[in-house]
């Protein structure tokens, strides 16, 4: 899936990425693929999706997309 990381918490190490369809999910830094631990809001990003808690869905292998950010 394609989205944008809309918000993220470097002191609590979470963040959330809304897709064009407006749907917003939750990740944690340790699903950031590059493994570094923070990524800036505004930056267009590829992910997927998998079971987190209650039901919900959590994103994961959150990856930049090189070269574009939410205004591109």
């Amino acid at each position: 899936m394609r989205g944008t990381v809309s918000e993220f918490d470097e002191h609590k190490g979470y963040g959330i990425v809304t897709t064009d369809q407006e749907r917003a999910y939750f990740f944690h830094c340790t699903q950031i693929a590059d493994g570094s631990r923070t990524i800036a809001p505004g930056t267009a990003v590829m992910f997927e999706l998998r079971p987190w808690h209650r039901g919900q869905l959590e994103a994961t292998m959150v990856s930049e997309l090189y070269g574009l950010r939410s205004s591109d």
